[in-house]
């Protein structure tokens, strides 16, 4: 099954390479250039007009590879597909709009519920319809898998500010998860490994300096991908840990704007998310995504030796 899974990986990710250049010069032609916040420096305003919203190429992949998967039979490929597809969307919409409305893009007060509102298929394949109609501690489990999905997605949202890192990070998390953790269905691994293949070509453009930008509808994708893997599996609640990256990048900034509010202006970190203070700090973005994705490996490793002591 490694073998499988590593040409799985090797192909989507050769597709992916050979597919970047002409979906650049789509987005080029298309005008999707990325608009950068004012308040972010000069290092960051020098990308503006990148082409962005790249991640749709990669949820392609994926969601072929879960279509593949499901015609020849192999079981588990429905949450994954579904994660990718529908969040995928969302964020590409959230791309768009963007371009239109300016940075901001859709209001947060309409993405959040939309996000918990997607979240429920995904659930539903994963757990099985039935569940809807249960009570109980049932319905804990699915709120929190709703908590899980929305917050990793916005979580990979948040940390898709760096050149290579959001990439990166993710793709080191995601192989752990099918790889080391044990009894993955075939058809969850074989769109967690085309999503990943798609992702690792995606970084050869995205490394420093990006030729191309992922987007929410990559980022949002790549988040609620990795709750639905963890969910499927039975492993929720070492999500945070596998995820630690995306979990600090989004304390940094909870405890920034809660100790700014709650402080009268003051600041815990020169700018977040954290992987901003590091760039203020003098890191080059290569640094930061390698520095980073050693942590996610790291993060990994551990989640490997805690599950053992946990079975």
């Amino acid at each position: 099954m490694l073998i499988l899974d590593f040409i799985t990986l090797l192909v989507a990710s050769l597709i992916s390479i050979g597919l970047y250049p002409v979906l650049i010069r789509c987005l080029t032609r298309l005008r999707m250039g990325q608009v950068i916040q004012p308040e972010l420096g000069r290092d960051h305003q020098a990308k503006a007009g990148t082409p962005t919203a790249g991640g749709a190429l990669f949820v392609a992949l994926a969601v072929v590879g879960g279509l593949l998967a499901t015609h020849a039979g192999h079981p588990g490929a429905a949450p994954v597909t579904l994660a990718v597809l529908l969040f995928g969307l969302l964020g590409l919409v959230d791309d768009v709009a963007k371009r239109r409305l300016g940075a901001a893009g859709l209001r947060a007060r309409w993405k959040l519920p939309l996000q918990a509102l997607l979240a429920l298929p995904i659930l539903a394949a994963a757990h099985g319809p039935q569940h809807l109609l249960a009570g109980g501690s049932v319905w804990a489990v699915w709120a929190l898998g709703v908590v899980a999905i929305v917050g990793a997605a916005n979580a990979v949202n948040l940390t898709d500010g760096s050149d290579g890192l959001a990439g990166s990070s993710w793709a080191v998390v995601a192989v752990g998860l099918l790889l080391l953790l044990s009894g993955a269905p075939t058809g969850e691994r074989a769109v967690g490994m085309t999503l990943a293949g798609g992702v690792v070509g995606f970084v050869v453009y995205n490394r420093y300096p990006a030729r191309i930008f992922m987007g929410d509808a990559g980022s949002l994708a790549l988040g609620a991908a990795l709750a639905a893997m963890a969910i499927e599996q039975g492993w929720l609640l070492l999500l945070p840990l596998m995820g630690l990256v995306f979990v600090f990048e989004t304390l940094s900034v909870i405890i920034q704007v809660t100790f700014f509010k709650v402080s009268g202006g003051r600041r815990v970190f020169r700018m977040t998310p954290i992987h901003l203070t590091f760039q203020l700090a003098g890191w080059s973005e290569n640094r930061i995504a390698l520095a980073f994705g050693g942590v996610a490996a790291a993060s990994v490793l551990a989640s490997l030796a805690l599950s053992r002591v946990l079975v």
